[in-house]
Order: C-alpha cells, then sequence, then structure tokens
C-alpha cells in the first residue's frame, strides 16, 4: 500500500479508520486484562486505576467531571471513586465552585499507588519497540482525538 500526505477522500478515509477501530478494540481489551492480571498486583480494577491516574495527571476533579473526561456515565465513576476511597486512595473534599459536587483527590496511599502502577506501565511500554518515531506517536494522537470528537454527540449516561 501505498501512502501519501494528501488529505483522503471521505471514502476512503472511512476505510482506513474502521481499521484503527479494528485495532483499538483488541487493543483495549489486552490492556484491561493486563492491568488486571499483571499490573498492579495490588487489587486494583481498571476502573480504580483510570479514576487515580485522571486525578494524578489533573488533580482534584468532581465525578462528574471525570464522567466526563472519560466518556463514562457519572454512576460508573461515583462506583469507582467509592471503591477508591473505601482503600484510602481517594478523598472528598470541598468544592469552592460547586458546594454540592464534591472534588475527589488522591490521598497520600493514593499518589503512592498510581505512582508505582504508573511505573510498571512505563517499564511495560518502553518495550513496545517498532521504531516508531514521536512524529508517528504525534500522528496517532491527531487521529484519535479527532476519531473522539467525532464522537462528541454521543451520550455516555
Amino acid at each position: 500500500m501505498t501512502t501519501t500526505d494528501a488529505p483522503l477522500p471521505p471514502d476512503e478515509l472511512g476505510r482506513r479508520l474502521t481499521e484503527i477501530y479494528d485495532l483499538v478494540g483488541p487493543l483495549y481489551r489486552r490492556a484491561q486484562r493486563s492491568v488486571e492480571q499483571e499490573l498492579t498486583g495490588d487489587g486494583l480494577s481498571v476502573g480504580v486505576r483510570a479514576v487515580l491516574t485522571l486525578l494524578h495527571r489533573n488533580g482534584p476533579m468532581t465525578v462528574p467531571q471525570m464522567g466526563r473526561a472519560q466518556a463514562i456515565s457519572r454512576q460508573f465513576v461515583q462506583r469507582m471513586v467509592n471503591d477508591a476511597a473505601a482503600g484510602g486512595l481517594v478523598e472528598s473534599i470541598a468544592n469552592p465552585a460547586h458546594r454540592r459536587s464534591s472534588l475527589i483527590r488522591l490521598t497520600e496511599a493514593g499518589r503512592t499507588t498510581i505512582g508505582a502502577v504508573l511505573d510498571r506501565e512505563h517499564l511495560l511500554l518502553r518495550q513496545v519497540g517498532g521504531d516508531l518515531t514521536d512524529a508517528d506517536v504525534t500522528a496517532c494522537l491527531r487521529v484519535l482525538g479527532a476519531m473522539l470528537t467525532a464522537l462528541d454527540h454521543v451520550d455516555v449516561t
């Protein structure tokens, strides 16, 4: 297959993006199983890991903010926050911007836990190989971001 830098016609773009969807599903499911089976070693579910990662990267957030960021229901996020809180990994704090929607933040134990998980994942991902360049990764992020934006209209509740 020949590649060019010219924009693809809509029909060809649709076919090529379908190839990406065909890879993203199995990739996500394998990564999820890897987190559950190998990487955490501390009993974190994929959902709790996602909450901890969001808070690690963004600082304190509300449950609705986390749901929007992950395109998952607020109810699911709340269950994951409850699980994380039961494990002493997160805590609720007052939200100066909204009295009825608390901010959730990492505890010291949460910061330590997610730091260890991300370090283990980093070591695994270093082994990907394939002579990938920064331009390759940048292009992948751009394409996946555009695909995600195209689905912004889909309700996640």
